[in-house]
């Protein structure tokens, strides 16, 4: 008879009861959150003097962005991809986004003995065969996977190397499932939007992002798609090198480069004035690619890169800016396309009455609480889909009462226009952080404009933007 292993039987309980843990640990620490929100607006409400209140916010947003960092944090896996979605200037109190934005690329990282494992197993040889150096510290650990430095034997390029965190895809979609539950309560109680139909999007795009041979097409095909596209692609996408790729292990060209979240310390070590005008036109440079690039894809080809958070994206020489990480991209229906060109177009021309009929068009059901909703409606359609934020506003405040989704419900919203919701406010963030108000529907005008054209929903004496498409970014820039 074989001797009991206890070892073994406790590490196979406290597996299968993972998920049930980190689910409690979930709602415990969220309830705490929202509970606390709830019980300051009734504190605050008795309290006259505004600056009084607006001491009081700030110190409940700082009391709340340490127990939201905790929770991310101490979790890791999904919650680590929504502090990078709510920690931006736009959208969370200033508190939060000091507090979440040093989240990016701080996943635990998986020791170097089951990288090794990992990579040997996937490509089928062993590392100090395939590699002449591989730094065993990565360059940075995500949610997902971890990359390394690397170089091949007989090369002379560095490399990166991709490697997927083993056993981190259950627990993710355990993290989906809670969030999707507190998404419905949140709907039916506070935020007067379907979130429910958001969560779903997210599910179906971090399953396809455990998928390396999947993104390694989606590089190659963004990468082509830019090349061709323009005499110089806006923005630099790594080169692959495609008999390298496997489900967990995908090898690609190193890009050197700084995060743009060190942008401001780089600037200021090379004694530049974070103020002045070289720097002015730097951040400019950098917005203008990210949106001219994001524009031809969303609205020229329909595929596109969508997870333009900091942590993926890298400025390089001369301000050009590099793309990274394509685990999350999005094929947009040519009806959704071109329903959001023709949204595009609305809010560019300040067209009240196009942007009702966009929204319509789109599938986006509303429910108006207002007087003027025309008015309301469009401000709902630039607050969710262009980057300048509405005359007065600073940030996005969905519990306040003049906030558009508390006077216009949205009942129903498409999932797969998640990606576009999600990349437009990306966008948002990084340009609030680099100090710049812009609209992109201003900048993806003449891009809207081509793409309903080819298409028949408008004739060639009807386009407004012929003939002046290369100067329109630079005004829209310095317009502000």
């Amino acid at each position: 008879m074989s001797s009991f292993n206890f070892k073994e039987f406790q590490d196979k309980l406290s597996y299968h009861f993972r998920p049930w843990q980190r689910s409690f640990q979930f709602w415990v620490r969220a309830a705490e959150i929202y509970a606390g929100y709830k019980a300051f607006q009734v504190r605050v409400s008795f309290v006259k003097d505004v600056q009084k209140q607006d001491a009081m916010w700030e110190r409940q947003h700082e009391l709340a962005a340490e127990k939201i960092y905790a929770m991310c944090s101490d979790l890791g896996g999904f919650f680590l991809k929504v502090a990078q979605v709510v920690g931006k200037p736009d959208l969370a109190p200033a508190a939060w986004v000091r507090r979440l934005v040093t989240l990016c690329d701080r996943a635990p990282a998986t020791p170097y003995d089951t990288v090794q494992l990992v990579v040997e197993n996937e490509l089928g040889r062993s590392v100090s065969e395939m590699f002449e150096t591989f730094d065993p510290d990565p360059l940075g650990s995500a949610s997902i996977a971890q990359v390394h430095r690397a170089r091949l034997r007989g090369d002379k390029d560095d490399v990166v190397v991709k490697v997927q965190h083993p056993g981190v895809r259950d627990l993710m979609m355990t993290d989906i499932r809670n969030l999707q539950a507190f998404a419905l309560y949140m709907q039916k109680t506070d935020i007067k939007f379907d979130l429910f139909s958001i969560t779903k999007e997210m599910e179906k795009q971090i399953g396809f992002e455990f998928d390396f041979a999947r993104e390694a097409d989606a590089m190659e095909r963004i990468r082509r798609f830019l090349y061709k596209n323009n005499t110089k692609s806006p923005v630099l996408v790594p080169r692959l090198l495609p008999d390298m790729v496997t489900r967990k292990v995908l090898l690609m060209e190193y890009i050197d480069g700084i995060p743009i979240l060190n942008l401001g310390d780089e600037i200021a070590k090379r004694g530049i004035n974070p103020g002045g005008k070289i720097a002015a036109t730097a951040k400019q440079n950098i917005l203008k690619s990210l949106t001219l690039a994001y524009g031809q894809m969303i609205l020229k080809s329909g595929f596109f890169h969508a997870d333009p958070h900091p942590g993926n994206i890298l400025i390089c020489k001369g301000s050009e800016v590099a793309l990274l990480d394509y685990g999350q991209v999005k094929d947009l229906p040519d009806n959704l396309r071109l329903g959001y060109a023709r949204l595009v177009l609305a809010i560019a021309d300040n067209d009240h009455i196009g942007a009702a009929e966009s929204y319509r068009e789109l599938g986006i059901e509303t429910l108006s609480k207002c007087e003027d909703e025309q008015k309301e409606m469009f401000k709902l359609a630039q607050t969710m889909f262009d980057t300048k934020l509405p005359p007065g506003v600073v940030m996005l405040q969905p519990f306040s009462e003049d906030s558009s989704i508390k006077k216009i419900a949205v009942r129903a919203f498409p999932e797969e226009l998640f990606s576009v919701l999600r990349t437009v406010h990306l966008l948002r963030g990084l340009s609030v952080g680099l100090g710049i108000n812009y609209s992109c529907a201003e900048q993806w005008r003449p891009i809207a404009e081509d793409a309903l054209y080819l298409a028949g929903r408008i004739k060639d004496k009807d386009r407004k933007t012929k003939g002046r498409r290369r100067h329109l970014l630079r005004r829209s820039f310095h317009r502000e």
